[in-house]
């Protein structure tokens, strides 16, 4: 079966998952990215890309970061962007999803950045559309299932801080089970060819079967941390758990949390990496996070750029 996110051409035509993505369609989108950094450090403001094209964030979910981050990438692209509040839009009114798409597509949208808590909606909303090539749709976290863009930022930040990927461990550390952004990053990591993806946390945290993944499963946060080339914490996802699974924030920080000592068992260069936002004391200390070894903030520069890329992309650019 054709991979529903590219065309007939092998192009990409949606982004909905890193799961299945072709290592040259990544290497394609960093590469890209890097353009644009580039274009960032000259302090150039704007380019043309998506000149006339229209944007529209669908954000059916709570989110700061990645819809500004969407937002001001498409405005740098030039794009027009439509910030839909589903608050008041009429998907609160009782229309369906894809009467939603349809009434926007009308409008002659060009792209969907879809953000939603039932895993597979931008899958649905791709299907739907898919008599329309000039449509294309970005997976702006789905559920459980996937964040692709943040998945990608990652591996940019792992390949501008260490180069190789087949020269690395790394640990995601904390709430797997939950993780729209541990699945895309380990997906992506084993893609790219890592030796050595760990997962670290609790058993009540990690996902049954995990390890088929291709990771190494560690309960111990001491052993999880020996040798790291770079620590990925993850925040504990509360809105989605059902039920206790952990006694408490400071029970799991004081086995989980990434402290100083902690650290200091991984690789003396080793960085650390959080996709935000932040639980300062409950899986990461302060001293840490704004630390020397913290490339948190680099990380939401580097998500712009590889939005940026992500919709030049889409749009044969």
């Amino acid at each position: 079966m054709r991979n529903p996110q590219l065309n007939a051409h092998g192009e990409l035509q949606h982004l909905l998952t890193i799961e299945g993505l072709p290592r040259e369609v990544i290497v394609h989108i960093l590469d890209t990215a890097g353009s644009f950094v580039g274009i960032t450090e000259r302090d150039v403001k704007k380019v043309p890309i998506l000149r006339g094209k229209s944007v529209f964030n669908l954000f059916f979910e709570n989110s700061t970061r990645t819809r500004t981050t969407f937002e001001i990438a498409a405005k740098r692209l030039s794009a027009d962007v439509i910030n839909l509040n589903i608050n008041t839009s009429s998907a609160a009114k009782g229309e369906s999803l894809l009467d939603t798409i349809d009434n926007l597509s009308a409008m002659h949208a060009d792209m969907f950045v879809v953000r939603h808590a039932s895993s597979g909606a931008p899958h649905l909303i791709a299907r739907h559309v898919e008599g329309h090539p000039h449509l294309h749709v970005v997976n702006a976290g789905d559920g459980r299932h996937a964040h692709p863009t943040q998945g990608l930022l990652d591996l940019y930040t792992l390949r501008h801080y260490k180069q190789d990927f087949t020269r690395l461990s790394v640990a995601v550390v904390g709430d797997v089970l939950h993780s729209r952004v541990a699945r895309s990053l380990i997906h992506g990591l084993t893609t790219m060819g890592t030796p050595d993806v760990r997962v670290v946390g609790p058993k009540t945290l990690l996902p049954e079967g995990v390890e088929k993944l291709g990771v190494r499963v560690f309960h111990d946060m001491n052993e999880g941390m020996k040798g790291c080339d770079a620590i990925v914490m993850l925040r504990l996802q509360n809105e989605r758990m059902k039920g206790p699974l952990l006694p408490s924030a400071q029970e799991f920080f004081k086995s989980y949390g990434l402290t100083a000592e902690k650290l200091a068992l991984a690789k003396p260069d080793a960085i650390v990496m959080h996709p935000g936002p932040m639980n300062r004391g409950v899986e990461i200390d302060s001293a840490v996070a704004d630390g020397p070894r913290s490339v948190i903030l680099p990380q939401v520069t580097f998500g712009i750029a590889v939005r940026m890329a992500v919709m030049a992309i889409l749009a044969g650019n």
